[in-house]
């Protein structure tokens, strides 16, 4: 037998090693930090996640894998390929856009929310999110899935005596308990039947598979697949979202949203169109099914929420969003009928890339209304122009990324792209689905960005903007910006394969 012990390439490592690294300095910090220097751990919590993105520029040149079967180099467990970039890209660049919203949050807290646990849970979680896009074996991908998951679970609940708070987290914590479960039984089915961890062995054997074993295979692939929808928020698994979002601080309802997000779709093409090309038959119509669901689904529940109701603004972006997942799936579903999976698979990247950087910016936007306008409801927002006009013009700007219309550009070429994929897949019915639930969302992105430039109830209020929060909605209206007016630099991952 072939040893598993070799070197290890550190570099191909760096990104998600010094986020988990600067975690544990920051938690070991919080001992000897007074009360008044607290906020010094946030700035060192954001150095880090920037210094963890900065490490991608050095794997630009080439593929680098590690932690490889000495008897065959071919087979690793960790691969930083251009998938794994892209995506790691988007979770560490979400996080730090969290750790920003976060600085603000946790000084408006006033000693509300625990400095040193809260960075070091949000490191730790963006370090396993990292990790995932780079797993090329079972164990590895289910370990980063929980190290990404746990401390999310305690970062919703993490505002003590907050019975809503609470209460959000223990949903959190069960559905994800549920999915992992459900995944491991999975993974162990298909290991049962193939005698391998490693993904494109998984992807070679699995087509031999003894007959005596098939309806056991079949089995795995379906329970892996279901424990990778309750990561998604894939319908009918979603209903924790809406509750878990205005549950946990708002930060973390933005980090859900795009970070836990690109961990579940990330993990879900590697066991698909990696390690299992040869069960499309069975993973794709499941596939097809689950995105006509989550989209339809996530669009009426949006519809359906009344702008005075408290939290409404968050509820609203949190069906938004499990829309947004219907969308994500299309392409991923495309992949099992098309030539070209890897080229479907770029259009579910393409589209994630634009969601996060609009999606942040939204929710950046709500924690600003939020400082003055505590229960968010969309109601809140009437006159934001008067009041806030750069604000409005953003978060107008982001909301008609979103439902893909002008000039929100890369929303509508990224809606285009996916549109394309299913079509060029053979999947007409569900492209009518998709273009009738992008007319549903219409209404309800519409309503919320007229309301912006309505006149105001009473006097308009005006407050200081902290430094985190201006940067943070800077930061994404430029990206939505540049990435409008040169969509290239996201499409072009729709255009070519990945791995």
């Amino acid at each position: 037998m072939s040893s598993l012990v070799q070197s290890v390439d550190w570099l191909a490592i760096a990104p998600p090693t010094i986020a988990a690294v600067v975690g544990l300095v920051v938690l070991v910090a919080d001992l000897f930090v007074g009360d008044a220097r607290k906020a010094v751990l946030g700035w060192v919590s954001v150095a880090g996640l920037a210094g963890s993105a900065l490490m991608l520029l050095p794997l630009l040149d080439g593929d680098r894998s590690t932690f490889c079967l000495t008897g065959d180099a071919a087979v690793c467990s960790y691969t930083a390929d251009r998938f794994t970039l892209v995506v790691q890209f988007l979770v560490l660049g979400g996080a730090l856009l969290t750790a920003l919203l976060s600085v603000t949050a946790l000084k408006d807290a006033n000693r509300g929310l625990p400095d040193g646990e809260y960075w070091f849970l949000l490191l730790s979680s963006a370090a396993g999110a990292a990790l995932l896009p780079a797993s090329r074996d079972l164990a590895t991908l289910i370990v980063a899935l929980e190290v990404a998951s746990l401390p999310a679970f305690a970062l919703v609940g993490i505002r003590h005596g907050d019975r809503k708070s609470s209460e959000a987290a223990l949903k959190f914590f069960l559905s994800s308990v549920t999915a992992t479960a459900v995944s491991l039984m999975g993974v162990s089915f298909v290991y049962a039947s193939t005698g391998t961890l490693y993904l494109t062995e998984i992807a070679a054997r699995i087509e031999d598979v003894d007959g005596q074993l098939q309806t056991l295979t079949r089995a795995g692939v379906v329970l892996t697949l279901i424990g990778f929808a309750f990561k998604t928020a894939a319908v009918p698994f979603h209903f924790w979202v809406p509750d878990t979002y205005v549950g946990a601080p708002l930060p973390v309802a933005a980090y859900l949203s795009v970070v836990g997000k690109a961990v579940g779709f990330s993990g879900l093409i590697l066991i698909t169109v990696v390690a299992l090309p040869s069960y499309a038959d069975v993973w794709g119509p499941a596939l097809a099914v689950l995105a006509a669901l989550t989209m339809t689904v996530g669009n009426v529940g949006a519809l359906r929420q009344r702008s005075t109701r408290a939290y409404s603004a968050v509820r609203l972006l949190a069906w938004s969003s499990v829309g947004q997942a219907g969308y994500l799936l299309v392409p991923i579903a495309a992949a099992a009928y098309s030539e070209d999976a890897e080229k479907a698979v770029g259009s579910t990247v393409s589209y994630a890339l634009m969601y996060a950087a609009v999606n942040l910016g939204a929710f950046a936007v709500a924690a600003l209304v939020a400082r003055t306008k505590p229960l968010n409801r969309v109601s809140d927002y009437r006159g934001l122009y008067a009041s806030r006009p750069l604000a409005a013009l953003v978060l107008g700007f982001f909301l008609l990324c979103l439902a893909g219309l002008p000039p929100g550009i890369i929303g509508l070429f990224a809606k285009v792209t996916v549109f394309a994929a299913a079509v060029d897949a053979g999947l007409g019915w569900l492209a009518v689905v998709m273009a009738v639930n992008v007319v549903i969302a219409l209404f309800y992105y519409l309503q919320w960005t007229t309301l912006l430039f309505r006149a105001p109830e009473g006097e308009p209020e005006t407050h200081r903007v902290p430094a985190p929060l201006t940067v943070a909605i800077a930061l994404t209206a430029v990206l939505g910006v540049a990435l409008s007016g040169a969509p290239q630099l996201v499409l072009r991952f729709s255009g070519t394969g990945l791995f």
